[in-house]
């Protein structure tokens, strides 16, 4: 994956280049690929950044028929499991007569703070719906009721899973060529970063002429509408995502991020070679500012491109600076 991916985010400390972040970008449109950095056809885990994809079988089949704007947001999110989203997600499962115990997602400390701390003063334990997939494996086993498979539902050939895996490569336009066990234990299915693009376009230009095309439409209105479901206070994904209009993003482990533009017709996808978060979100913030949907000035995206590098008192450093040539 790493060979053909080109500079795009540098970091700068007492004017010398300390490091350089590679990756690969690319931005398409209705048809096809508009703009690139790195090799499009690299190809990559998208991890958590798809989870919008993973969720279109639970609409396509009527199995979430009527859901809340706000599940539909959390069926993609990777949450902080802060109360607001823990609290979503059982009363979801207890809806449907499931609880705690039927997901198959495991055990996670919530990145929330006051959750966190919550716990350590109640001396309560963090439980699966801590998770950051928990409202994604909710909507898992929504679809699964609607299937009628077994207890199982993160196995490969489970029907959910199938389902999943069917629906990401029509809409990626690529045969997967293999997954690999994503931290929630479901599969993830590999896609080459020109897939993904495509994929988030097909959500872009989305209408409700279909199934699928009502199902893409509800959830990019769904994750815009409700950006605090979707990662949480001081999460890129949630603080961007406010101040842009109808643009839905989504980050994934390993510095995967995606974008899907209604205004203009256009997906985006990008990864960073090394895994590093700051660079996909120094990254992303450029191509959202290049393309004028969000203001490069904002404090929101100065957080993450542009603005000082501080350290612990407060003292400016250095800086994220995009490579030559890219946005």
């Amino acid at each position: 994956m790493a060979f053909g991916d080109v500079p795009l985010v540098e970091v700068w400390r007492g004017g010398r280049l300390e490091s350089l972040h590679r990756g690969h970008a690319v931005i398409c449109d209705s048809r096809g690929v508009v703009e690139s950095w790195g090799d499009p056809a690299a190809v990559i885990y998208p991890r958590s950044s798809c989870k919008m994809l993973q969720a279109l079988p639970l609409l396509e089949t009527g199995a979430g028929a009527g859901l809340w704007q706000k599940r539909l947001a959390l069926s993609c999110a990777s949450h902080q499991g802060a109360a607001i989203h823990t609290g979503a997600v059982s009363e979801w499962l207890a809806e449907m007569g499931l609880s705690e115990g039927d997901l198959r997602c495991g055990v996670q400390d919530p990145s929330d703070v006051a959750e966190r701390n919550r716990l350590i003063c109640t001396g309560d334990s963090a439980c699966q719906l801590h998770n950051n997939c928990s409202g994604k494996h909710t909507g898992f086993l929504m679809l699964n009721k609607h299937l009628g498979g077994g207890s199982e539902y993160v196995e490969l050939d489970h029907p959910v899973q199938k389902a999943v895996k069917a629906a990401f490569e029509e809409v990626t336009g690529e045969d997967s060529p293999g997954y690999g066990i994503d931290g929630c234990s479901a599969p993830n299915f590999a896609t080459s970063v020109g897939g993904l693009a495509r994929a988030m376009a097909r959500f872009a230009t989305a209408t409700e002429t279909d199934a699928r095309g009502r199902a893409m439409v509800s959830l990019r209105e769904a994750m815009a509408a409700h950006p605090e479901m979707v990662a949480g206070e001081g999460r890129a994904c949630t603080e961007l995502m406010r101040v842009m209009d109808g643009v839905a993003i989504k980050t994934g482990a390993e510095a995967v991020f995606v974008a899907m533009i209604p205004s203009k017709g256009l997906g985006v996808a990008l990864k960073i070679t090394d895994g590093a978060t700051r660079a996909s979100e120094a990254a992303i913030v450029a191509i959202l500012s290049w393309l004028g949907v969000l203001d490069g000035q904002h404090p929101m995206a100065l957080k993450r491109l542009g603005g000082p590098l501080t350290n612990w008192r407060g003292k400016a450093w250095g800086e994220l600076r995009l490579a030559e040539g890219f946005c």
